[in-house]
């Protein structure tokens, strides 16, 4: 694993969920078509990436990949105007932090972190956030340890889930995916893991998980 300090976070005895955020906790692709619109572009749904599929609202030219990832950057540095949560989520994580541990996280530059912290506590996810483009498989691994606590993770992308599969033993891998025009391109995810569809769906998966997970204190014996 890379550099990301993950020394501040402190886990209970208890199960651990780690979710992703784009697209899973916060609405990204739509609120990005918006954000682009305003620009003077438009997103086209071609396949499952950004780059190569912005163009310029006024002849259609193919904007240059650089000044896509300005783009991109300079709208998760307004992030705060822009999105907002898909449905369920905050009541269902709200319920599901009863009995585990939430912890986002996010792949995204670090130094966008503080303008994403202020949003999540805006609409009261104040679960803890890890932001970072390393791969997620060996940042949950380094959370999770040995635990033998049941342990969760959410994401709407393939290699992710694909990454933390590789890296954590027994982990239940939710593949929560928006039914957007460009997730329609999106690679599929090993057979193994579930897609689901809205919150209500992941909630009943991870219950179940818990439950199955859970174990009996030892009876003494007489």
């Amino acid at each position: 694993m890379g550099e990301l300090d993950i020394s501040h976070i402190r886990l209970g005895e208890r199960p651990l969920i780690v979710c992703d955020v784009d697209d899973v906790v916060l609405q990204f692709i739509g609120p990005f078509q918006l954000f682009l619109e305003s620009q003077g572009h438009a997103f086209l749904p071609r396949s499952f990436r950004l780059h190569g599929n912005i163009v310029s609202q006024t002849d259609g030219t193919e904007i240059e990949d650089q000044q896509v990832s300005r783009l991109i950057e300079e709208f998760f540095e307004a992030q705060e105007l822009w999105q907002t949560p898909l449905d369920r989520v905050v009541e269902t994580l709200g319920r599901l932090s009863e009995a585990a541990d939430v912890l986002f996280l996010t792949a995204m530059q670090p130094r966008f972190q503080d303008q994403r912290r202020r949003l999540l506590d805006r609409i009261g996810l104040l679960f803890p956030l890890l932001a970072s483009e390393e791969p997620k498989g060996p940042i949950v691994h380094a959370l999770h340890a040995s635990r033998s606590l049941p342990v969760v993770f959410i994401d709407d992308m393939a290699r992710n889930l694909h990454s933390v599969r590789d890296h954590v033993a027994d982990c239940l891998l939710i593949h929560l995916m928006p039914d957007s025009p460009v997730h329609r391109f999106a690679p599929a995810a090993a057979d193994c893991i579930t897609r689901v569809s809205d919150w209500t769906d992941a909630a009943a998966l991870i219950e179940a998980h818990f439950l199955a997970g859970a174990f009996s204190p030892a009876v003494p014996a007489a």
